[in-house]
């Protein structure tokens, strides 16, 4: 897939929303970009950080209730 695309006196670009979408960008995010031997521009999406993966696996492990009194009862010491 192929677009033109204008690039402003600050030398910014615009990602066409076809293109987007083919590519599953749904969040602005950053990308790593570097100039090819045949004179070309290659832009490719970075992978989320871990902060991405804040509340994504929630729902896979029920959530334990630890009483903040006795939070000491749950702290392993043998290895301290």
């Amino acid at each position: 897939m192929s677009q033109t695309i204008s690039i402003t006196s600050k030398w910014q670009i615009h990602i066409p929303v076809a293109i987007r979408q083919k590519l599953n960008l749904t969040h602005p995010s950053q990308a790593s970009i570097k100039a090819t031997s045949k004179g070309e521009i290659l832009i490719k999406p970075k992978k989320g950080g871990v902060l991405s993966l804040a509340g994504k696996y929630k729902d896979l492990k029920p959530n334990k209730k630890i009483d903040v009194d006795n939070i000491r009862d749950y702290i392993d010491y043998s290895q301290l």
